[in-house]
């Protein structure tokens, strides 16, 4: 057996071309074979007819059925998918000539030599000059455009008698059909079995009609090489449709795997959004939640939360916030190369969202610890002051404590005049003592109503005592008037007073008010947060010192006085019953008191010494975080600079300069042990309580936004380098174009800052900027970024896929309808993209709809974003 699998394929394009040259020269004067004739006008009606049906008609007498030029027109337009001018409709000879004019007018048009053809005998049915001119346009619009490999394939040109056995035409199918011929079953001396089952395979499966006949063809000693050439040609087209068909379906399959991906990179987006969003959302209520505390040990504990919120808790979110930026950044550039329209989050879950949300939550922050570090300071406050009272109050308590038995009582009615005179003024001694107690009652009303003011939390229990305090005070004072008066009506009747008694009693109740009032304020505690602060008690302190020598003096004076009454007594023979009785205040009390604040002195002396160096201790810390701050602050402000001339001075390919960026974001991460120790002596420095720093402008406040920002300037040129990189590998761009559009970027670039582009489409006219600013800046920020000028730049100098050539691709698949059924996608696509497609395609509701029409038009383009789905 013949194997005509291995056809010939060393004839050459020239010999194909000058073939056709040859045929399109019809010699008038040539007379048919009959054999051949009747060969030509089965196969040229049946080819003519293939056509023709796509228009709704067919002929049946190939000479008669062009004489009017109506449907010579029509079978024109049909193969050449091209309008002809009007057909003229008149019946008369004229107007038929005038119509196959046309026709051999468009037939020239292409490029045909049309050799002794002429309208008039067409128009009057003359068979050869009919098939010569079918002949023609067979040639022209069936067989020309057929490539020299693939004519060779089937062997257009080859002698019409290796077709005669028909096992040429079964190894045809077969090479591109194998599951329709069982090849090895055919036998060469049957050639009417052979060409018949060719025939009927042909028009069955493959949709050729039957052109020829197994008898004309065995019968005839050499075939019509214009009827087989005319068939065979068919094969190619058949065969050709396939291949596209297959061509458009892997396109589809292109489009299609790329527009799952991208929609399964938006739903990762919207996730971590909204996951990022539901914990600022849940964290901010805790920043803004002032319940008060009512120690200071309490607020310090959440002081410490908050510190270990700043320190585990947040950094992780700031990762992921920076890592939610560059996977919206990627998705952008990928639907960008793809041709798809930008990728714009649900309400709520845009970048500006986030970003607003994160400013939010950071001054959430600020407030928290500015309102933590307050209320430490006024717990602090209400803890000394709280102290202070309860001391006061103690004094004044112990003061007081008889002072109501001793003015109620009625000594007074058996006493002699003498001693009444004596009780008298013993009681102007008590009336002295008691105005100067008046200071240290208003003293504790004062720290009473501060402490309501400043909202203590056990203002209650202070109050009360506070009220009883002032009750009793103005128990005293009604009772000291009342006994007053009573002594001084029993003043008429006693004369004998002593003058030193009552001069001592005078002088030693101030004296001793002095020295309670020395030693009350040597205990007084004290609270200072600088070092200015505590050289003024110490200021003070020594003033209080250079009193002292005067006040021994009146000490000296005093004990005179009490040391003449002695000697008036002795020298009189005075018999002293004993106590002064004008005062309680004994010389040995005087001495004890004034030997207990002379002890107190040294004792305030080392305390304030001790908050002395406690402040230049703080103080050292001062220097210590602000030498720090400033290294640090410097570096940081350095590094943002260097990024930006980074970022618009790369050199080399995009993958040196990735290299170089991420060493680059390593020497930054290096640093990361210097915000540590800075850490560690702002920690230091609030544990201490220190509230201010002259030694520096910056705070660790500042200083972490900063670093922030650094680790997040760098992180985003990186991933624009890697954008550029699928955009150059994806659009096919050279290293000499990046650097010319770097240079053109930079060029324009020079005010705004790095990566960001404004007046460089300012040149052209509103509508022309307008449609590139959408494309380029589709959220309206304002700018351009570098990576948008070269997805911008890639696209207007390279080829995409577009909606018209996905409907296009479906066209082909559906078989030139304007719908496609499910069956047809399940035969041509993958089975996951075929069930993609058939649950998204909406139903289609042409005229010429069929039973489970699917609309692939509008699903195309809502692929592309030009219509919705």
């Amino acid at each position: 057996m013949v194997d005509y699998h291995a056809s010939n394929n060393q004839q050459s394009a020239g010999e194909v071309n000058a073939y056709m040259e040859q045929e399109n020269d019809w010699d008038r004067d040539l007379l048919l074979d009959p054999a051949w004739e009747k060969q030509q006008r089965k196969t040229f009606t049946a080819w003519c007819n293939s056509h023709l049906r796509k228009a709704g008609t067919q002929i049946e007498n190939i000479e008669q059925d062009f004489r009017d030029g109506l449907k010579l027109m029509l079978l024109l337009e049909v193969i050449s998918g091209e309008r002809l001018p009007k057909p003229e409709r008149g019946k008369m000879r004229v107007h038929k000539i005038n119509n196959v004019n046309k026709a051999l007018d468009f037939i020239a048009s292409k490029g045909v030599k049309l050799v002794s053809i002429g309208a008039e005998e067409i128009v009057d049915g003359n068979a050869k000059m009919t098939l010569g001119m079918i002949w023609t346009i067979i040639l022209r619009f069936a067989i020309q455009d057929i490539s020299v490999e693939a004519a060779c394939t089937p062997n257009l040109i080859c002698s019409s008698n290796s077709w005669k056995d028909g096992l040429a035409f079964n190894a045809l199918i077969h090479r591109h059909r194998p599951d329709l011929i069982d090849y090895d079953s055919l036998r060469k001396d049957d050639p009417v079995t052979n060409l018949n089952n060719a025939f009927e395979v042909a028009e069955k499966h493959l949709d050729i009609p039957k052109m020829l006949d197994a008898e004309d063809i065995v019968g005839t000693l050499r075939p019509d090489e214009k009827a087989i050439m005319t068939y065979v040609s068919c094969f190619y087209h058949a065969f050709s449709g396939a291949q596209k068909a297959e061509t458009a379906a892997n396109r589809i399959c292109k489009v299609l795997a790329v527009n799952q991906e991208n929609e399964q990179m938006m739903e990762d987006y919207e996730k971590l959004a909204s996951d990022l969003l539901e914990w600022i959302r849940r964290t901010i209520p805790w920043l803004e939640d002032r319940t008060q505390e009512k120690t200071v040990n309490d607020m310090q504990a959440k002081q410490e939360d908050f510190r270990d919120y700043r320190t585990v808790h947040k950094p992780p979110k700031v990762q992921e916030k920076c890592q939610l930026e560059i996977s919206f950044n990627t998705l952008q550039t990928k639907l960008r190369l793809s041709n798809r329209p930008a990728f714009m989050p649900s309400e709520g879950r845009m970048v500006s969202d986030i970003n607003s949300a994160w400013h939010t939550l950071e001054g959430a922050e600020k407030g928290y610890e500015e309102w933590i570090l307050s209320e430490i300071r006024r717990l602090e406050r209400l803890e000394h002051l709280a102290e202070k009272f309860h001391q006061k109050a103690a004094i004044h308590e112990s003061w007081t404590d008889g002072k109501e038995a001793m003015l109620t009582q009625k000594d007074y009615e058996t006493s002699t005049l003498s001693e009444v005179k004596a009780l008298l003024r013993k009681h102007e001694a008590f009336e002295s003592d008691l105005a100067a107690h008046q200071d240290r009652v208003e003293q504790i009303a004062a720290i009473a109503q501060e402490l309501n003011e400043l909202d203590y939390y056990d203002a209650a229990s202070v109050n009360a005592r506070c009220q009883k305090i002032c009750d009793q005070w103005d128990t005293l004072g009604t009772l000291t008037h009342n006994r007053k008066d009573s002594l001084e009506r029993t003043e008429k009747q006693l004369e004998s007073i002593d003058e030193l008694y009552l001069e001592y009693a005078k002088r030693a109740a101030p004296f001793n008010n002095w020295m309670e009032g020395a030693m009350e304020d040597l205990q007084d505690m004290f609270i200072v947060h600088n070092i200015d602060e505590i050289q003024g008690l110490i200021t003070a302190h020594e003033q209080f010192k250079a009193t002292l020598p005067e006040a021994n003096k009146e000490r000296e004076a005093i004990q005179s006085i009490q040391a003449e009454v002695q000697k008036i007594a002795q020298s009189n023979g005075i018999k002293l019953s004993g106590a002064n009785p004008y005062t309680t205040i004994t010389p040995e009390s005087i001495d004890n008191k004034w030997e207990k604040a002379m002890a107190m002195v040294p004792q305030r002396d080392k305390a304030l010494q001790g908050e002395l160096n406690k402040q230049n201790s703080n103080d050292t810390l001062r220097a210590t975080f602000a030498t720090q701050a400033n290294a640090v602050g410097a570096y940081i402000q350095a590094k943002m600079e260097e990024i930006g001339r980074i970022s618009i001075e790369m050199n080399g390919t995009l993958e040196d300069q990735l290299t170089h960026l991420k060493e680059y974001q390593q020497t930054i991460m290096s640093y990361m042990p210097e915000i540590n120790k800075l850490e560690g002596h702002h920690q230091h420095i609030q544990e201490a309580l220190i509230f201010d720093n002259q030694y520096t402008s910056y705070t660790m406040e500042h200083l972490r936004v900063g670093w922030e920002q650094l680790l997040t300037t760098i992180a985003r040129t990186i991933n624009e380098v890697e954008n550029q990189i699928l955009t150059r590998d994806a659009k096919g761009i050279s290293q000499e174009q990046l650097y010319e559009y770097r240079a053109s970027f930079n060029h324009f670039d020079k005010v705004r800052g790095p990566n960001t582009l404004n007046p460089l489409f300012h040149r052209i006219g509103d509508g022309e900027f307008n449609r590139i600013m959408g494309i380029v800046d589709p959220n309206g920020t304002g700018s351009v970024t570098f990576q948008a000028f070269i997805d911008f730049m890639s696209t207007e100098t390279t080829d995409t896929d577009s909606a018209d050539q996905v409907i296009a691709s479906f066209k082909i698949l559906a078989g030139d309808k304007n719908f496609i059924t499910a069956e047809e996608l399940r035969r041509e696509l993958p089975p996951d993209q075929a069930e993609y497609c058939i649950a998204r395609m909406a139903p289609y509701t042409g005229p010429d709809a069929a039973p489970g029409a699917l609309d692939y038009m509008s699903f195309s383009t809502a692929l592309y974003g030009e219509s919705d789905l």
